[in-house]
């Protein structure tokens, strides 16, 4: 049986972009771009997002168009005899199971938030009482392992009705669900009587506080955000290559993709920032933002309960189509690996990603006293980090050699790979940039990742 493709390019190009738009766009994004000087930052940030993460995009992609193959299996097939390269393959398997040990849970979470607000439980409530919503919730290891367990299963379910009729419907009707939702809370947001100093806050550049926070810092801040929001280096993309036919360049589809990415962060900005203001509300960061401050705001405002539903509702959306697109991947893995059906794939991974999720479940409660990352970390931080600081970067560094070095697959072998088809072409001249430049800049995030945490 030959190996199923999408039914559209549209379906690759919101496919790839779901499993990029994720919850680093939302609760990341918007807040780091306020800390680092508004839309100064943004235009760093784009620039790296060129620089740094379209080449390991199109090179994923690259590797798997090649080679037909997920992670598992794609090295193998296109490694010189004897290398060692398809040793990569744990590492792509590692990052994609480790990263739904703790995806699964937050997913679980704006499930539930999205049914709370839908109910009406933070009506009338205080900032205190809705904090205590989030604690209360992070305190019932048995609802949020309720929630996780309902995430897992479904996402599965649509990857066991296989890639068009499963993964391709139903991801193309959430991520034009996800983008309406959006242009609408948008909408909303930019009517709120006193938003407009978030909004300036957000888009006009000031550059004086690039120079306050620092030009280094706010340099890898955006250098780390870039690399971070695609998920690059596990393999995650390079599935959706081995989907897709030889009519395009892989160049234009990764920039699609890159662009629909961006859109989702910079949208976020724009619902997120002038709520904020219009209410006095102080935009955090990570979770305390999207569970915390926004319900408050939600709260303030007209029909508040409505909107929360639907804000949510794109959250909801917004992880579900990442947990989609990595169990899609973790199929392909078995499949490719074992030679089983997707059925039995389906089967055994559902039992495991649940297993395998528990702890990050625990460890807001139960476990709680075990705080691998030093004081007030718990599980979840620890499987973040290694994913996010170890992982990732590990294994962009292995993808550009592999498609830059003449032990590895070769940079003529990639370029045809890549430029095969209409499109945009990937610029034969790039080759010392990506070979040598590259390389160096994804080693310094890693190192930093490391200084941020344990030196600083």
């Amino acid at each position: 049986m030959g190996r199923e493709k999408f039914s559209s390019r549209l379906g690759f190009i919101l496919i790839s972009a779901g499993c990029a738009i994720g919850l680093g766009n939302v609760w990341r994004f918007p807040y780091i771009v306020g800390q680092y000087g508004g839309a100064a930052f943004v235009l760093i940030y784009l620039a790296f997002l060129l620089v740094l993460g379209l080449p390991i995009v199109i090179m994923e992609f690259a590797v798997g168009r090649a080679s037909q193959k997920s992670a598992a299996r794609s090295f193998d097939l296109l490694e010189p005899k004897g290398s060692k390269w398809h040793l990569n393959k744990y590492i792509a398997i590692a990052g994609n199971y480790l990263l739904m040990m703790f995806y699964t849970t937050v997913a679980g979470w704006m499930v539930l938030y999205c049914v709370k607000m839908l109910k009406g439980d933070f009506s009338g409530l205080d900032a205190t009482a809705v904090a205590g919503e989030f604690t209360n919730m992070l305190g019932s290891p048995v609802l949020m392992t309720v929630m996780m367990v309902i995430v897992v299963v479904g996402c599965f379910i649509v990857c066991g009705m296989g890639l068009q009729n499963g993964v391709e419907k139903i991801t193309k009707i959430m991520m034009i669900s996800l983008l309406v939702l959006m242009v609408i809370l948008a909408g909303n947001s930019l009517m709120i009587d006193g938003g407009q100093a978030g909004l300036e806050f957000y888009l006009k550049p000031d550059f004086g506080k690039i120079v306050e926070v620092g030009v280094g810092e706010a340099v890898f801040a955006a250098l780390g955000q870039a690399f971070f929001t695609l998920s690059i280096g596990i393999g995650a993309l390079a599935i959706f290559g081995s989907y897709i036919g030889k009519e395009k360049r892989l160049t234009g589809e990764a920039v699609n993709v890159l662009a629909l990415d961006t859109l989702v962060a910079f949208m976020a900005g724009l619902i997120i920032f002038p709520a904020c203001f219009a209410y006095g509300v102080n935009p955090d960061s990570g979770p305390s933002l999207i569970f915390i401050t926004l319900p408050n705001v939600f709260n303030h405002m007209t029909g508040g309960r409505v909107w929360g539903t639907l804000f949510f509702l794109f959250m909801s959306f917004a992880s579900i189509s990442t947990v989609i697109a990595v169990f899609q991947n973790i199929i392909s893995f078995a499949t490719d690996l074992t030679g089983c059906t997707v059925k039995k794939a389906v089967a055994v991974n559902i039992i495991a990603i649940i297993l395998l999720s528990l702890p990050c479940v625990l460890g807001f409660n139960v476990w709680s006293g075990f705080m691998p990352l030093g004081a007030g970390s718990n599980i979840q931080d620890l499987e973040d980090f290694i994913v996010s600081n170890n992982l990732l970067p590990i294994g962009s560094l292995i993808y550009l050699l592999f498609c830059t070095s003449r032990y590895g697959w070769g940079y003529d072998k990639f370029l045809e790979e890549a430029n095969a088809g209409t499109g945009l072409k990937f610029p034969k001249g790039v080759k010392f940039y990506v070979s040598y430049i590259l390389p160096l800049i994804i080693l310094g995030i890693f190192i930093q990742g490391y200084w941020v945490k344990f030196v600083k």
